[in-house]
This record gives C-alpha cells, structure tokens and sequence, in this order.
C-alpha cells in the first residue's frame, strides 16, 4: 500500500475584499522529493504557501497533510506538523543574537534548572552553522548586524534544527551570493537523499530545473499544469505567462544621440578610482562587478547618495555637483534601488501617491494637487505598464513584488527622468514582470533617455544593454559591446580582472 502525499491542497479559494486570489488552486507534493511552485508575481504563490503557513484560512478547499485533512491550521500548529517555513521576507526578531535565534522557543537549559545555558546554547548554534553551510557566523552576533544573506543562512539553519517533515523554501536566494547559493543547494539535494520533503518557490528557473523533480506553474489563481522538473525553461515560460517567448529582451534601433552622462577620473577612496564613461541618449549602458568592486558605489555617487572626492560629473553638456538626492533629481537623474521595499516605494502609500511622489509640481497649481490631473497620468502607466493593482488608491504594501518594482519605475518614467539609474531592476521578480520591465526600458531608451543598468545578471546585461562596464577593485577593467560577448568573458573580468584568453596566458 503505497503512503499518501506529504501535502496535498485541493481546490483552494481566497479572495481579498472581492479580489480573487485563488480560484480553485491545486498542489500535490509527493513524499521525499523537492516539488517546484513558479508563477508570476499575482500568480497566487505567495497567498497559497500562506494558506498552509495558517496565516491566512481559505474561503473553501481542503488542505490534507500526510493523508490527514485539516480545517483549521495556524503557524504554531503547521510547525509541530512538522512544515516549516523559510520566508522570502526574514522574521528574525532583529535584537536577538544568532544563538538565541536559531533556538528560540526550545533554548538548551542547565539541567535541573529554569536558567538557559548560553555557554552551550553558543557552542550548538556555531556547530549548527558550520554543519549546514560550512559557515561561521558569531554566535553573540546580534541579527540586525548580519547582512541578508547571513540572516537567511540563520533562518534555514533554525529550521533544519527542528527535523521539519516538510520544508518551504519562498524565494530562498534571493539576498544570496553564488557561493551561498551553491551551500543551498548541496544542503537541499542532501536533504532529499535523506528522505526530507521540499517545496521549493522561486523565479530562477535554473534553479527549478537543477533541484526540483516536479514542477506546479500557477497562472491567475489557477494551477496550469504540474510538470517535469526538467522541462526547460522555455516551456515553464510559455506556462506561466500563457504565451509563446522567444526572445526576453526587446528589439531596438540603437540610435544614439548626443552625451547624456560623461564622468571624467571620478573617485571615492576606498571604493573606486579613475572612473571615466560616457552614456548618450538613447544608450542602454550595463555596469556589473563582484561585492566591493565599486560598481554598487558609483551609482550612489551618481544619485548624490556618496559625493565622490574627485573628478568631474557632465550631465546634458554642463559640470554638475550631485551633492544630494535632492539635486540629482532636479538634475533629471532618477534610480530604481536594487532593495525597492526599503529604499524604493513608501510602502503605506497608495499606487497613486508613489507614481507622482517625484513629479508632484506638474500635478499642482498654486500650491493645491490636481487629483483628476494626477490619476488620470498614473493610470495610463498602470495600464502601459502592466501594474495588476485593483485601484490607483490601492497600498503599494498590498502589491506583490513585481508589481511594487513596476511601482517604482513608474515614478521616474512620470517625472520623465533624462537619466534613469536601475539597480538589479529584476531580482526577485517573475519572467512576465521581467519581460514588461525590460520592454519599458527599451522603450525609455528609444525615447531619448540614457540608461544605466547595474546588474549582476549575466544573461541580462548581454541581452538588455548596448555596453556592459566591468568593474574589478575599484576599476573599470572592461568596456566592451554586448552583442559581441558572452557569460564566460565576462565572469573571468568579474573575478580576474582579465579575459578568459589573458588569465590562461598568465597561468601558462
């Protein structure tokens, strides 16, 4: 008699003040295998995992665990079913150290007594990191001083502690670096040689199809289809967006016009040196580099986040000081940052708010806000860029992640930024926002504007971009034309400094 699926959520319905989020969703997760959940941003992933987390009950539908059915479920009785949770959205309490967050609620304690043994507690927790990742994190390290991809490590590593039955990974890499990433990965194909079940949720497709032996695209509330794991990309693509696409990236005309953007030896010590460039209207210009590299810190010396000490900024043929975010924007210098929730959108305001937030003159007169004028512009970029919002009064907090980076792009493309500076525009987000923003940017470089994109996505800047800049130590090491280059040239500048041809030369 063969065991019943570890997870099996059968026609699942929720609606949110009259939106439909779930319409009849299916998801069966076999025992010991990692199952695979992708779909647009608004697909319905995030309020389905919620549903089995307990955060939020279904309007109707069954949800059965282990061949058990359930009616009412919350997150303390999800974990002792032995589902656990790692959250796109860390929830780390941030004034805890990393012992104390990896056993918190069962803290090892002096034996006899009600007092924590912190001594052992430290030991556990430093050899819990070391036996997961091959990390070593300060077990007094307090949460809030660890980067986003430590604070992930800690999470996962909590979990693993608690001998989960099944575990949810939502967007697990997403603050991860390669290295991380590839720990991740070792742990998850180690842990399903072990017999642990894993529903895995994330937009890299690489990934889906190196871990997952299953795979359910959800499209509109719906579950599609469950296929192969190892079912290419292409077809998971044509799945969750209901259409054919050949090509990600949009066809342009590539007329430049004149300089938009010239630096001239511009330099912050200790973070990068001697930078000269040039970016013409027109240009869509790739600016990529490893942690540290100075690619990130340009970008904030070019939207007067980190003055540079020396050197010279040319915007539209004039000598400028972008001393402040302030005068960058006066200077017509818009940026998406790569973290939109923090630095990005004012969660608690409305689409509306945060669409005219940067151009809020040309919705005024004497001092009073126009509300028919401004709308009436944030809602032709809705409809142009594909926001799925139910209104413009909509909180952009209540927009899934996709939507919220369209948010924030609609804010320069309102303001009719000359030179529109994106940080990592696409992590995190699905293929279909990917394809909208893409064609966005193509089309903001047709009309006229000058276009940085600052990535970390290979395939992206060859596919998106005109030129990609290599940064390496602080330096540009590389200017070379995309069409004329591939992954593996430009992985060997990002970790040499040199072609792939000049680090054989001198290793020979």
């Amino acid at each position: 008699m063969s065991l019943p699926p570890a997870l099996a959520l059968r026609d699942i319905r929720k609606s949110f003040g009259g939106v439909l989020a779930l319409d009849g969703a299916r998801l069966v997760v076999e025992r010991g295998t990692v199952h695979g959940l992708v779909g647009q941003n608004g697909a319905g992933k995030s309020t389905l995992i919620k549903v089995l987390a307990g955060i939020h009950a279904p309007d109707s539908g069954q949800i059965v665990i282990n061949g058990v059915e359930y009616a009412h479920l919350n997150p303390r009785r999800i974990e002792q079913l032995g589902i656990h949770m790692i959250h796109q959205d860390r929830l780390l309490p941030p004034t805890l150290t990393v012992a104390e967050a990896i056993f918190i609620g069962r803290e090892p304690r002096w034996r006899g007594l009600p007092f924590i043994d912190r001594a052992r507690m430290n030991r556990e927790a430093r050899k819990a990191l070391t036996r997961a990742f091959d990390i070593d994190l300060p077990p007094t390290a307090l949460i809030w001083e660890l980067s986003s991809a430590e604070q992930q490590l800690v999470q996962i590593t909590r979990a693993l502690l608690n001998k989960p039955k099944l575990l949810v990974f939502d967007e697990p890499t997403t603050a991860l670096v390669q290295r991380e990433a590839d720990l991740l990965f070792s742990t998850i194909e180690r842990l399903r040689t072990e017999g642990l079940t894993i529903l895995y949720i994330s937009h890299y497709l690489n990934e889906i199809s190196r871990l997952c032996d299953k795979v359910t695209v959800l499209r509109n509330g719906v579950d599609v289809a469950t296929i192969d794991g190892k079912t290419g990309s292409a077809g998971i693509v044509a799945l969750m967006i209901d259409r054919e696409v050949d090509d990600l990236f949009p066809t342009r005309s590539r007329r430049l016009g004149a300089p938009m953007l010239t630096t001239q030896n511009l330099t912050r010590r200790g973070a990068y040196s001697d930078v000269s460039l040039m970016v013409r209207r027109g240009e869509i210009l790739g600016v990529t580099g490893l942690v540290g590299s100075g690619a990130k810190a340009l970008v904030e010396g070019l939207f007067g986040l980190a003055t540079p000490t020396s050197g010279q900024i040319v915007l539209d043929a004039k000598r400028v000081t972008l001393g402040s975010p302030k005068s960058a924007v006066a200077n017509r210098v818009g940026l998406v940052p790569e973290d939109r929730r923090a630095h990005g959108v004012c969660l608690d305001l409305t689409v509306r708010e945060n669409a005219s937030l940067a151009n809020l003159k040309a919705f005024s007169l004497s001092g009073f806000l126009n509300r028919a004028k401004e709308r009436s512009a944030v809602r032709d970029f809705i409809d142009r860029l594909g926001i799925r919002t139910p209104s413009t009064e909509t909180p952009v907090r209540a927009l899934s992640g996709g939507n919220q980076q369209k948010v924030a792009l609609c804010k320069w493309l309102i303001r009719g930024s000359d030179l529109v500076i994106l940080d990592e525009p696409t992590v995190g987000v699905d293929v279909g926002a990917k394809v909208d923003i893409y064609r966005e940017i193509g089309a903001l470089a047709d009309a006229g504007a000058a276009i940085v994109v600052v990535s970390s996505d290979l395939l992206e800047l060859i596919g998106l971009t005109d030129r990609i800049l290599v940064f390496y130590r602080g330096k540009i090491v590389a200017d070379v034309q995309s069409a004329e280059t591939d992954q593996d040239r430009l992985l060997s500048l990002l970790t040499t400094g040199r072609n792939a041809e000049e680090s054989r030369d001198a290793v020979a």
